[in-house]
């Protein structure tokens, strides 16, 4: 038997993830060329795809050769050698890693859905990182947390593959489940191709994308390309937009369900020198999908099956007509004789909704001597759209994660314009009318390129310029600062610098005794006769929000991703969110940065809309600012902190103040949309 050859590059095939007694993750792989080492490093995909994870660079922690349950520590793996390594935290059944390709393996995409019922002592929402362990070590499992219910529903073939699972968590975790009713894994595509516009522009953020979404091939999911010219959009921000296009499941408007089978082209967009970031391009690129969705034809897809009826000759009548009842798209009847008798063989495919019972129904009335094989076919357009669509009761516009209106910013702030008033106020005039070829597309794109924004938006009528623009239009950086130095002196009655040396003299040599206000000016406080400060009675319901900024940020996922790219935009998109929060609440809010590590900082206070913002001094921590205004007007206010800091909750809560959560805080601000306040983020 001749020696198999591999080659000298590393390279090896993932093919199943599981744990050990300890609970440690490992991945079983076998290694297809050159060698691998402990300590070794692996620059991979992450499992599914996730954006958040990216592109993973994870470290070899340990190399084992398993003899049944026993198992051998080793240094090195050499090329065809099968072991279990450590280390690795998003790897998945099937990947290749190194230069090894990904397996392509069939994968069978389920077509049912159930809701999971967990014990009542059972917490789902922790319960569910237990099962995306299950996930992972099975890739044709799909488990989905459903936010708005707090709800487990898992997506399944059929019966059998439920009876196993059910078993297997019994097993695992202890845990005994059962499942609803099963319902149909719908999907959505589109029937013509329309221009998608989509605008993100809150104050001190800017992104315009327009995406020409087209019918595609069934099966064919989603795919992207662009005739935008890079002259016009920049190559980076085209390649961001792609991937927001490719990061996510998008939903469609008929029912809420996954968008497939469109193609995606890139027509052109628009961003801004200073303002924009990455995070303004996927809510722009999010809004130009849904957008585009609204202003065409939605298609309801459901999953069919291709089937083969073997029934007697006998049968062939009642056979025909239950298919048609059933909507099948059956080929006339096949006639063949056997030793016993003479049998019709039936082919076509038929909806998975109209034929979950067809199986026994068979067998009942050929006596068991009719037969009928299924097999999952893919997807095709809804035997019955309309009767689906009102069970479902989706209302896109009522779904806030997935806005299909843009933001536009008009005298400082921003706000939001319907989905079908969105061409009306647009930056951009639209590329596609209906007909154009990939390269007319492309001409058309570039010749935007003449245009400044200005022009771009008087030629689409959207807005007049303001005076203030026509007036600083054409003028110098030196010209320019001149100007807002007169804005700063006629609306503050000081210059910048006057304003940042008035700040530093309220810094300086303040008592916690005599906190400033939300204003940045002194407050006026009567004293007793011993010179203690008195202040008016805290009237009942007035509240104080303090919130620890850089905690906040690196607690939620959106804003951590976003510090990675820009922490100034990070800053800027919880500023954003807490402004809207305050205008809901109408309480006091305090949001504090930790600023004491830069040299010489003297600190800062600044009005952001409706909200305080500080930045500590050198050497004063953000703790160390909180500990001392909860203290100065704990008597005055309800304070809370919004910190998931533990050990300065207990400081906070042993001064009198309540705490609060990041993820507390977080769902008091969702709460508020699902109120009716209409809200955006950036990401």
């Amino acid at each position: 038997m001749c020696e198999r050859n591999y080659p000298d590059g590393f390279s090896a095939r993932v093919y199943k993830i599981g744990r050990d007694d300890r609970g440690s993750r490992l991945t079983f792989l076998k290694v297809t060329g050159g060698c691998l080492k402990v300590r070794d490093k692996i620059e991979y995909k992450a499992h599914g795809g996730d954006e958040a994870k990216g592109l993973l660079i994870e470290k070899i922690d340990q190399i084992r050769k398993y003899s049944g349950e026993k198992y051998e520590i080793a240094d090195v793996a050499e090329a065809g050698e099968i072991v279990a390594v450590t280390g690795l935290s998003s790897t998945f059944p099937g990947q290749g890693l190194g230069v090894e390709l990904q397996s392509n393996m069939p994968i069978l995409e389920p077509v049912l859905n159930y809701r999971m019922i967990l014990p009542d002592d059972v917490n789902p929402a922790a319960f569910m990182e237990k099962l995306k362990q299950l996930e992972e070590e099975d890739p044709q499992l799909y488990i989905v947390w459903v936010e708005e219910f707090k709800e487990i529903h898992v997506q399944l073939m059929g019966q059998v593959q439920m009876e196993v699972l059910v078993r297997l968590i019994k097993d695992r975790f202890g845990v005994v489940v059962t499942f609803g009713p099963g319902s149909i894994v719908y999907k959505e595509t589109i029937a013509r191709a329309v221009e998608g516009v989509g605008h993100f522009e809150p104050l001190r953020h800017y992104a315009e994308v327009h995406l020409l979404l087209s019918p595609a091939e069934r099966g064919s999911g989603i795919t992207v390309t662009s005739t935008c010219s890079e002259d016009v959009l920049d190559k980076n921000w085209q390649r961001l937009i792609a991937t927001h296009v490719e990061e996510k499941e998008h939903r469609g408007v008929l029912t809420g369900s996954v968008l497939t089978d469109v193609k995606v082209t890139i027509l052109t967009g628009r961003a801004h020198v200073k303002h924009t970031e990455g995070g303004d391009f996927r809510q722009a690129t999010y809004r130009a999908i849904r957008q585009g969705l609204k202003s065409t034809e939605s298609v309801l897809l459901e999953p069919y099956y291709s089937f083969i009826l073997q029934v007697p000759m006998e049968y062939v009548g009642r056979a025909m007509t239950d298919l048609e009842q059933r909507f099948a798209r059956a080929e006339g009847p096949q006639f063949a004789t056997t030793a016993a008798r003479e049998m019709a063989t039936i082919t076509g495919k038929a909806p998975v909704a109209t034929m979950q019972d067809y199986v026994s129904l068979v067998h009942a009335y050929t006596k068991g001597l009719g037969h009928l094989t299924l097999e999952l076919w893919g997807y095709d357009e809804c035997h019955n759209p309309a009767e689906v669509i009102a069970q479902m009761h989706y209302d896109s516009e009522e779904d806030f994660r997935n806005p299909t209106g843009s933001v536009f910013c008009a005298h400082g702030s921003g706000y939001v314009v319907p989905w079908d008033e969105v061409p009306e106020h647009m930056h951009l005039p639209y590329v596609y009318h209906g007909d154009e070829s990939e390269e007319a597309l492309a001409a058309s794109a570039r010749t935007q390129n003449a245009f400044s924004a200005e022009d771009a938006q008087a030629l689409a009528g959207n807005r007049r310029r303001t005076s203030f623009e026509k007036a600083v239009s054409g003028m110098s950086s030196v010209e320019l600062d001149a100007q807002l130095a007169d804005v700063y002196a006629r609306e503050f009655g000081m210059g910048k610098n006057d304003i940042a040396e008035d700040q530093r003299r309220k810094w300086s040599g303040k008592k916690k005794n005599e906190y400033e206000g939300l204003s940045g000016k002194p407050r006026t406080v009567k004293h007793d006769k011993h010179g203690n400060p008195i202040y008016p009675k805290k009237s009942p319901g007035e509240e104080y929000l303090i919130v620890d900024g850089y905690n906040i940020i690196f607690a939620w996922d959106d804003l951590k991703e976003l510090s990675r790219i820009n922490i100034d935009s990070a800053r800027d998109a919880l500023k954003d969110v807490l402004s809207d929060y305050q205008g809901y609440k109408g309480c006091h809010l305090l949001l504090v940065f930790d600023a004491y590590k830069v040299k010489g900082n003297a600190g800062k206070r600044e009005t952001f809309h409706n909200i305080e913002v500080v930045y500590t001094k050198q050497d004063e921590t953000a703790d160390a600012f909180i500990e001392k205004t909860v203290f100065g007007i704990r008597d005055r206010y309800k304070v809370t902190v919004a910190t998931s800091d533990g050990l300065e909750q207990q400081t906070v809560m042993s001064l009198g103040a309540l705490r609060m959560s990041a993820r507390e805080l977080k769902e008091h601000i969702d709460m508020t949309k699902r109120a009716g306040m209409e809200a955006f983020i950036s990401g």
